[in-house]
């Protein structure tokens, strides 16, 4: 069976800085990243969406949705940044864990959204899960009215060993990290110890955000904070920021 992806392309008359792949979470297709992913994709990013694991599918498997959605794009341009949201999070994280720096798909940076904890998540109905999503109207409509999109998913559990391998990590890639501060998935805890244990991290807290903190009420300033951590990626290691803050009032 094909693959359906959501795939975006910068302006035609601009170089193309680097490719993205992005793996949706839990109910999600490609089509509810079609915001971010025509965001990245004006700032000359070629991104391609790709569907949300299954969660009995094997890492192996993982890998090799990776590779064929590497081999369908036309002369690659790196960076090759991965982006994960919830269990997409959870399975690159423990993907690129295990070191195969030879695959295809092996990327220079990884961005997780959302890593979810351990915890089962109840909601109460569909109103109740897009709460526990995102607060952005735009994007509540996008899910509501896209046929594909599966409520209910959020509650469905994990395997804890895929989020023992994601926040059991040491990979050396620059990891960027974002979470909501509202979001009732997350597990702080865990996200300290990821964090202690990434020797290249970053870990991004945004204000006010849910679950679904690529698509929430604050989309174009996590949206800038990726764009801002795939240019520092372009540059020569170690990562620096391109902008530096000296001095502020606020």
């Amino acid at each position: 069976m094909t693959t359906q992806y959501g795939d975006h392309t910068g302006p035609p008359a601009l170089r193309t800085r680097g490719t993205v792949l992005v793996v949706a979470g839990r109910g999600e297709t490609p089509a509810s990243y079609a915001r971010f992913g025509a965001r990245l994709a004006a700032d000359s990013y070629r991104v391609r969406v790709l569907p949300a694991p299954d969660p009995r599918t094997s890492l192996a498997d993982v890998g090799a949705t990776l590779t064929e959605a590497v081999a369908g794009i036309a002369e690659l341009v790196r960076p090759l940044v991965l982006v994960g949201a919830d269990i997409g999070a959870a399975a690159l994280g423990a993907l690129v864990a295990r070191p195969e720096p030879v695959a295809a798909w092996w990327p220079d940076a990884v961005v997780l959204a959302g890593l979810p904890g351990y915890d089962a998540h109840r909601t109460d109905g569909w109103d109740g899960e897009l709460d526990a999503r995102t607060h952005c109207p735009v994007h509540r409509g996008v899910l509501t009215d896209d046929p594909s999109v599966r409520p209910g998913a959020l509650a469905e559990s994990v395997p804890p060993a895929l989020l023992d391998a994601a926040y059991g990590s040491t990979a050396e890639q620059p990891h960027l990290l974002l979470i909501g501060d509202a979001d009732p998935l997350a597990s702080r805890a865990e996200l300290a110890r990821l964090v202690k244990s990434l020797p290249s991290v970053r870990l991004s807290v945004v204000r006010g955000g849910h679950h679904d903190v690529l698509n929430d009420l604050q989309h174009r300033a996590v949206a800038a904070e990726i764009v801002a951590f795939l240019e520092a990626v372009r540059g020569a290691p170690p990562l620096v920021t391109v902008v530096h803050v000296e001095s502020s009032g606020w």
